[in-house]
């Protein structure tokens, strides 16, 4: 699933080519693709057409397009394999073409394209006074590492007081957002925690080296288009990001680790991978 980088990337492409154009006509050719708006695809539709978007903006792995003047917004989560691309009208639907956006100047169309159709749109009221006008369904995501208003203090003490592991932690979007797998493992690397420490245990100055590192992972991969493992994660324009080569322990089962030479393993975790070094990130005493 596309992590914070990656959805910041089309984040960044949508807010360059779709912000300030009126919607000209929607097309729903898929209806699990909306199967969140609570009267189908009409709803959708009309809720859309005629509007204005507003600039792009994200909370973890959620993206939302303001309309007119904040009322409300056009909510997506890219799910498995979902992909927003603008592109030329004359250009053939992908196989996998779920929704199209017309805008009134005939310009670049956008399109919803998800083959496993894990992910969706929809249109929301957005919170009240809000100037970003976050849809209310998205009340409860904690901010992300790369978000301005990130307050590293209050994370560092909502961390220790947890009673968990730091790999659940870090997953906790209540805690903090856009945070996955992925970046999850890279970060425990760089800080040599193996992802069963309990949280409980991490003295102040870990818990912010974690927060430091996790940032700054995130900041790499979104420096080169996040990371991709085949052609379903691209931005908007359908090009891939080039993370995957600078993996240090995520997919490299078996492959010396970078600071000692031990082979990296994996371990199934929550029916996903964890991916560490077994010297570097010694596992933790029972409790």
């Amino acid at each position: 699933m596309p992590e914070l980088p990656e959805v910041e990337v089309v984040r960044r492409g949508l807010a360059r080519w779709v912000t300030g154009r009126t919607v000209a006509e929607v097309q729903v050719l898929h209806p699990r693709a909306v199967r969140r708006q609570a009267a189908g695809a009409g709803e959708f539709a009309a809720l859309l057409t005629g509007t204005t978007l507003g600039s792009a903006q994200r909370r973890g792995k959620y993206l939302w397009l303001p309309l007119d003047e904040g009322e409300s917004s056009m909510l997506g989560h890219l799910g498995m394999s979902g992909q927003l691309l603008v592109q030329d009208p004359a250009t053939p639907d992908e196989t996998h073409l779920r929704v199209r956006l017309r805008f009134t100047d005939g310009g670049r169309e956008l399109r919803f394209v998800d083959q496993r159709t894990f992910g969706g749109l929809a249109v929301e009221q957005a919170e009240a006074g809000d100037p970003e006008a976050t849809p209310v369904s998205l009340a409860h995501i904690a901010r992300d590492p790369l978000d301005p208003r990130f307050d590293d203090a209050a994370f560092t003490v909502a961390l220790r007081a947890r009673r968990t592991t730091v790999k659940r932690a870090l997953l906790d979007q209540t805690l903090i957002s856009g945070v996955g797998n992925i970046y999850a493992d890279e970060a425990l690397w760089r800080s040599k925690l193996h992802y069963d420490r309990p949280t409980e245990s991490l003295t102040r100055p870990l818990a912010a080296t974690l927060l430091a590192n996790a940032r700054e992972v995130m900041n790499a991969a979104l420096a080169v288009g996040g990371t991709s493992f085949d052609s379903l994660y691209v931005n908007v324009n359908g090009e891939s990001g080039y993370f995957s080569r600078s993996l240090d322990a995520y997919g490299r089962e078996g492959e010396p680790c970078y600071r000692c030479a031990t082979p990296i393993r994996r371990a199934a975790w929550m029916n996903r991978s964890s991916y560490y070094c077994p010297r570097c990130q010694r596992v933790p005493r029972p409790r």
